[in-house]
């Protein structure tokens, strides 16, 4: 089945004449004799007005059932507009809502972030098939899913890409296509560099990352659906035509659900650089790090301070490295001296908590106070955290963190 799912952002029905194109671009699709899965979203700001006027007429008494219900009826409302703009067009189409059998997404009962149960969803989705082999157009309420007693929920901000990712994933399309105000991913914010170039591709794991960091982009959690197989891309809706060139989204999902504490097998050797105001001054990190890339010596990990930079090498390289970054020293105005410090274990944890549970930080460096286990160092990333102790201490460290993590998953 040569199938298309295209999911349109509030931004790109943001009026009449711009569902008259969205649809427009669905039933020229349509009549190539491709099979096309429409995915929508509220109309441009609906979704906000709704929850400001629920909050500002019902206040503190509004409940999140409520608040759930309210919030559904943005995309509730674009699937029978857009139904209708495709039928009027000649095409035969049927919206699909929560509230129809044939509902495809199902999720537990967290009314405003709710979590999918994608076994279930994966047999329901599959009944649009059937609407599909009657030559209809499936138009799907984005964002919204039904939980298993029936009453509607939510899957957060953005959740419209998950919708659209779990319905490609099921039934096995070959594309998913966002379409939106944007021409796809830019090198960098267009409203602040004007120099910002469009980017033809960008990994699946690159554009998680810059989701994650705060890009409005799509959600990162929608990507975990995508298919190895499946192509996607992000269009600007201004084109009017599902194979306009945009940003395609390269690269399978990498699960980042499972959860390792790795320690590193050989010590870390610590040399710490000193001088006057060295966040002051521009290029010593340029400095360090070039001179030791010229001498072939790795940097494990590179920290700054005012009067202070210090780098974790591998001990086997600490006594070169010392002698290189001493000369440097001695060359250099900005650093004054130079120390090589005792032996560190580097140790690092792999799981999604890191971003998603607030704790996660406290949760790790709380038992390893408790064992008076000192932490040199500790810095995270979107993944990740990397724990920096005393290479004595490392094995215990581990083990207390690889607890951690089996205490957590029992939760």
């Amino acid at each position: 089945m040569d199938l298309i799912v295209a999911k349109f952002d509030g931004s790109s029905l943001a009026n009449g004449e711009q569902i008259k194109k969205a649809a427009k671009s669905v039933v020229k699709e349509y009549n190539k004799g491709k099979k096309v899965v429409v995915v929508v979203s509220a109309v441009n700001k609906t979704t906000d007005d709704l929850i400001e006027l629920s909050k500002e007429s019902v206040g503190s008494c509004l409940t999140q059932r409520q608040q759930a219900e309210i919030m559904a009826m943005g995309e509730r409302t674009s699937a029978r507009v857009f139904e209708a703009a495709l039928e009027s067009l000649g095409a035969k189409a049927r919206y699909i809502d929560p509230y129809d059998a044939d509902w495809p997404i199902i999720s537990d009962s967290e009314f405003l972030k709710a979590n999918i149960d994608f076994d279930i969803s994966c047999q329901m989705i599959h009944n649009i098939e059937k609407i599909l082999d009657d030559d209809e157009i499936p138009v799907i309420c984005g964002f919204l899913a039904k939980g298993h007693g029936g009453e509607i929920t939510t899957l957060g901000r953005g959740g419209s890409d998950i919708t659209a990712f779990l319905i490609g994933n099921c039934l096995g399309a070959r594309e998913v296509i966002i379409i939106s105000d944007v021409d796809g991913v830019m090198s960098s914010d267009p409203r602040q560099i004007e120099k910002a170039e469009l980017l033809n591709e960008i990994s699946v794991e690159e554009i998680r990352t810059l989701a994650t960091k705060g890009a409005r982009i799509i959600n990162p959690h929608a990507l975990k659906y995508k298919d190895p197989k499946m192509n996607a891309k992000i269009i600007n809706f201004t084109h009017s035509d599902l194979t306009a060139n945009g940003t395609n989204i390269i690269g399978p999902f990498e699960d980042t659900s499972k959860k390792s504490v790795t320690l590193y097998k050989d010590p870390l050797s610590i040399i710490a650089i000193v001088g006057e105001n060295m966040l002051e001054q521009v290029g010593p990190l340029k400095e360090i790090t070039e001179c030791l890339a010229e001498n072939d010596v790795n940097i494990y990990k590179i920290s700054a301070g005012n009067n202070s930079i210090t780098t974790f090498i591998d001990k086997h390289d600490a006594q070169k490295a010392y002698h290189i970054l001493h000369d440097l020293v001695l060359e250099s105005d900005i650093f004054n001296s130079l120390s090589l410090g005792r032996d560190i274990a580097m140790i690092t944890l792999v799981s999604p908590d890191v971003i998603e549970k607030p704790s996660i930080i406290s949760d790790v460096t709380e038992p390893l106070r408790k064992n008076r286990i000192n932490i040199i160092e500790i810095n995270s990333s979107q993944t990740s955290l990397v724990i920096l102790v005393d290479f004595k201490d490392g094995e215990r460290a581990a083990k207390l963190i690889r607890e951690i993590l089996e205490d957590s998953a029992d939760e």
